[in-house]
């Protein structure tokens, strides 16, 4: 069974716990909610999508660097231009998605991660498959953004 030891995966701190996680795992709503193989599990994919966003967003500053715009033709620098603006702005969406990737790290951290904000209850096991960086149950995160409809229609 392979197994893989949790740490940062910057290399440069201890490994938070000493969890091992067997290669195949994934959470199983017949075990106890967020024991330490669930929590060590949605660790290593909130570190894994974290790096993720972290290389491409290396990927896209190198090409920004080597390759500057300079088409001759004003269409086609128009074209390239929109190209990078759309490729920005996805980049700061995921700026920001690290910053709730962090927050969900913390709460594991802190013994919060996989409870809702709102009412303390369990979020489903399926939602933070989905959504790892998850904060409500479905049904709070539905009253959340009804009442800020309601807000905005005002």
């Amino acid at each position: 069974m392979a197994s893989v030891l949790n740490s940062d995966n910057d290399g440069q701190n201890p490994p938070k716990s000493a969890v091992l996680l067997p290669a195949d795992y994934r959470p199983s709503p017949d075990e106890e909610f967020m024991n330490p193989l669930q929590l060590e599990y949605f660790r290593q994919r909130l570190l894994d999508w974290k790096k993720q966003i972290l290389t491409e967003a290396e990927g896209t500053l190198a090409v920004l660097q080597n390759e500057p715009l300079r088409e001759p033709d004003l269409n086609d620098r128009a074209s390239s231009e929109t190209d990078w603006s759309i490729e920005l702005r996805t980049r700061d969406r995921q700026r920001k998605l690290i910053s709730k990737i962090d927050a969900a790290l913390r709460r594991i951290d802190e013994g919060e991660y996989g409870y809702c904000e709102v009412t303390g209850e369990p979020i489903s096991l399926g939602r933070l498959e989905a959504r790892p960086i998850a904060t409500m149950t479905v049904e709070a995160q539905e009253r959340h953004e009804r009442q800020e409809k309601v807000s905005r229609d005002d």
